[in-house]
């Protein structure tokens, strides 16, 4: 008898050994959550000014819990525009990094706030823009920007039409490969913007995003204007204001380097 309550008192225990360790997994991790913050406070001083009530730009302070928010700083703007402050303006649409709407400067640095996680430690301080005329807090006036972009022509130009109306034009592969790194440009304005060249001569300088456009309808090997492209941008403001500072290529968020289109353009002119 004493041998077989011995090997009960063992089998039980063998059975019960696992979940008792599952159970005070579970416990523990209880104990854990109930441990941790509910909380996680951040601060967002963020830039506005109102044209229908004009004064002096300011940095007002926004306090949001990052439990309660998505990662992006986008999430964050979304956030107080929603939950706390209506009249906050900023342009944003696809918030996959594709249309370039939300570019802002945030803590220091062009990028879009879409693709820019939020630091969960400090303040972080979101501005228009660098350089550019402001609509209304975020929102920056693209006029000339744009204008410069439109002054490239930006589209295929042909002397010589295809023999059949509607063919398209072939490449081969080699050739369509020299416009990798151009084409994805998505006009968002973080490379300009950060250029003191384009800071100091916005009207003459075209820039850096405009110049990359440039050259990717150089390189473009079904295009017949090449001479007469390089010969328009031929000009000490319009292309030799570049010197190559490089802050174009740190502030891209699609990770594409104006400044090495820029020199290829510049050694095809000579």
């Amino acid at each position: 008898m004493a041998t077989r309550l011995l090997r009960r008192t063992s089998t039980s225990t063998s059975i019960a050994s696992p979940l008792s360790k599952l159970l005070l997994s579970r416990l523990h991790a209880t104990d854990t959550a109930k441990s941790s913050p509910l909380t996680s406070m951040k601060t967002f001083s963020i830039y506005r000014w109102n044209p229908d009530q004009p004064s002096k730009p300011e940095l007002k302070n926004y306090e949001i819990n990052l439990k309660e928010c998505g990662p992006m700083v986008l999430d964050a703007l979304i956030k107080i525009k929603n939950e706390m402050d209506p009249s906050l303006t900023f342009r944003r649409s696809c918030r996959e990094g594709i249309c370039g709407s939300c570019a802002m400067n945030i803590d220091g640095c062009n990028g879009l706030a879409c693709l820019t996680k939020i630091e969960s430690t400090g303040t972080s301080m979101v501005t228009p823009l660098p350089h550019m005329f402001v609509i209304k807090d975020l929102v920056v006036d693209m006029t000339n920007f744009y204008n410069q972009y439109k002054s490239i022509e930006p589209w295929l130009k042909r002397k010589n039409e295809a023999a059949t109306p509607g063919k398209e034009y072939l490449q081969s592969k080699e050739d369509r490969k020299k416009l990798d790194g151009m084409y994805e440009c998505i006009l968002c304005a973080c490379c300009s913007t950060s250029c003191p060249s384009y800071w100091w001569n916005p009207e003459s300088y075209l820039g850096p995003a405009a110049l990359l456009h440039a050259h990717r309808w150089i390189a473009d090997s079904r295009d017949e204007y090449t001479e007469e492209r390089l010969e328009a941008i031929n000009d000490e403001f319009k292309l030799y204001r570049c010197h190559t500072i490089m802050n174009c290529t740190r502030a891209c968020p699609k990770g594409l380097n104006p400044a090495k289109q820029i020199q290829q353009i510049k050694r095809l002119q000579n």
